[in-house]
């Protein structure tokens, strides 16, 4: 060997022995022919009898895949293994000692191999920490909106509680935040479309209320958390808010953010929130106590219509558990005979002055309780379609009306209602195969098409594109369909014409101020020429004098309902009902001047 040359190994050599890294230069077989300090310090932990002979024997515990990794390498060299990370605990390394060992394998010959040793624990650490931060942050962040979650809300209203209770002071407040009518959006254009909804949604919540922060457990000074806690549900924590006014200044600018139309596949689709709010001075419990509240009151919110706010009371908790109690008592009740049909006549106004009392009837539920009484139905109604059971209950009311019909038919002859209107909601339309059991429901109960008239109102009318679809469907059978309500929802005399309907019921809000206001006259008025130009029958509801029928009467209405005809009558009562307004006919005061 060459003087230089003898010059170079040495250095080599003296580099190697102190390179902070482990090296050791193995036979093909595992055994040890070169080793430095730095590998040796590595290994003797690992090394049962403390020789250092074969290094695949001293991994053998640790990294039994490691000789057979060099054997099946076909090559006559290069990189075997790269970076492979060994964990030692298996081989009870201590907590003085390296707790992870890298390991690379390079392959020199046929004959010899390098081994390059590290200790990995301090970067096993550093990435498990790093690992750790993004999964506590994952924990407590939205996948979908990237806003925090649910538990980060609770963890930060925690605090909240905590630092008011030290101070004497709820100088905090909570939105709950649910979107108006999203499970029909998502039902009738699709879970993307909901998504981009709920994307939409947190960007223009995020927007209204910077400057915000909602960096998670920062409590010290005014801040703002924005947060989506599941499905169409948004929260909104607001700190430093000592006057109710405030807030509540701050749920309207949310209310017309979040209100505003979006644009999707080219259609303008109308959505809005309603908001529940609590104060922290009325606060108690915990944090999920303070956002069971923040709900109920967000369900006050939607149950006055939506599109609004409600500050949170303490009698809101009390009237939450009878809802809750009347719910487990409708399961029961539907199962066990305690509802039952009511039916309001239907008169129709003749040329003349006269009435047609024969017109038809509308199907109306009620409920029995055997400990409450008499249930109204706009409380229990409700609690069904919250709670799902709507769609059981209305199949209920169509099928008993339906028979009650026929059996009229069969007792009165030409003397019977002609039309027998029912009730339908979102959840009957809605579900799958429901036009099939209409069919049978007819079937069944030997009823004509004809004579049926379902009725939805004109909001699930007007934006439900699936209801729409299925109201033709109906219509192809020969049954007749209402819009219930109208004047109080989203549609329009203009729009009138794009529905299945034949006949239009003017909601009772117009009709008992139609004797006393102009400008509900008005209204009756042009609902009744639109209707009559489509084609359509109008039916005027909740008429309770002789003014107000007067009223409707001239102005063409084809027929009227409410107290002054009849109280809603038992199935077994309405024959003698009609039987004596055959023989008393009702006279009908002119309308004022």
């Amino acid at each position: 060997m060459q003087p230089d040359t003898v010059d170079a190994y040495e250095s080599l050599i003296q580099f190697l022995y102190r390179a902070p890294i482990g090296l050791v230069q193995i036979s093909a077989d595992g055994a040890i022919e070169l080793l430095n300090p730095m590998s040796a310090s590595l290994l003797m932990p690992l090394a049962k009898d403390g020789g250092l002979e074969n290094l695949f024997h001293v991994l053998a515990t640790v990294s039994p895949q490691l000789s057979s990794m060099a054997a099946d390498f076909a090559a006559p060299s290069g990189v075997v293994c790269e970076s492979l990370r060994i964990d030692l605990s298996a081989a009870g390394g201590t907590d003085a000692g390296p707790q992870f060992l890298s390991i690379s394998l390079l392959k020199l010959d046929a004959n010899r191999l390098m081994a390059v040793l590290g200790d990995a624990t301090s970067e096993m650490q550093r990435e498990q920490a790093t690992l750790t931060r993004r999964l506590n942050s994952a924990a407590r962040m939205d996948g979908l909106t990237k806003m925090p979650n649910r538990r980060a809300v609770q963890e930060q209203v925690e605090l909240m509680l905590a630092r008011s209770i030290a101070s004497v002071h709820g100088d905090f407040a909570v939105l709950f935040i649910n979107v108006d009518r999203f499970k029909q959006i998502n039902d009738t254009m699709g879970n993307a479309a909901g998504d981009q909804v709920l994307t939409t949604m947190a960007e223009r919540l995020q927007a209204a209320l910077r400057p915000s922060s909602n960096r998670i457990g920062l409590v010290g000074g005014p801040s703002q958390m924005a947060a989506r806690i599941g499905g169409d549900e948004f929260v909104v924590v607001l700190d430093g808010m000592r006057r109710a006014e405030d807030v509540e200044a701050i749920a309207l600018r949310l209310l017309e953010a979040l209100g505003k139309p979006f644009r999707m596949s080219g259609h303008e689709l109308s959505c809005s929130v309603s908001i529940g709010v609590i104060l922290g001075a009325g606060a108690a419990g915990d944090a999920d106590s303070v956002l069971r509240d923040a709900s109920i009151a967000m369900a006050e919110a939607k149950r006055e219509g939506g599109r609004r706010y409600v500050l949170f009371e303490t009698s809101m908790r009390e009237r939450a558990a009878r809802r809750g109690d009347i719910e487990g008592d409708l399961r029961r009740a539907l199962n066990e005979g305690e509802l039952f049909v009511l039916y309001q006549p239907v008169v129709g106004f003749l040329e003349g002055g006269g009435s047609d009392h024969s017109a038809g009837v509308e199907a109306l539920v009620r409920w029995q309780h055997p400990t409450r009484g008499v249930v109204p139905p706009l409380e229990f109604i409700e609690v069904a379609e919250e709670c799902g059971l709507i769609g059981a209950l209305g199949d209920y009311v169509l099928s008993k009306a339906c028979r009650d019909f026929v059996q009229w038919q069969e007792e009165l002859g030409d003397g019977a209602p002609r039309l027998l209107a029912v009730n339908l909601s979102r959840a009957q339309l809605a579900q799958p195969g429901w036009t099939d059991i209409v069919i049978e429901i007819l079937r069944s109960s030997g009823m004509h098409a004809q004579h049926l008239q379902l009725e939805v109102t004109e909001t699930l009318a007007a934006q439900d594109r699936q209801v729409q679809q299925r109201l033709h469907e109906l219509k192809a059978l020969g049954i007749k369909l209402a819009l219930d309500d109208f004047g109080t929802g989203y549609s329009s005399l203009a729009s009138l014409h794009l529905l299945p309907v034949d006949t239009v019921k003017i909601d009772r809000s117009f009709v008992c101020q139609g004797d006393t206001s102009d400008h509900h006259r008005v209204l009756i008025e042009a609902t009744v020429k639109v209707a009559r130009s489509l084609g359509m029958d109008t039916v005027a509801e909740g008429i309770e004098t002789a003014a107000q029928a007067g009223v409707v009467r001239e102005l063409r209405c084809d027929k009227g309902q409410g107290y002054l005809f009849s109280r809603p009558l038992a199935a077994s009562a309405l024959p003698h009902w009609l039987a004596a307004q055959s023989t008393t006919q009702m006279t009908l005061v002119p309308p004022p001047d």
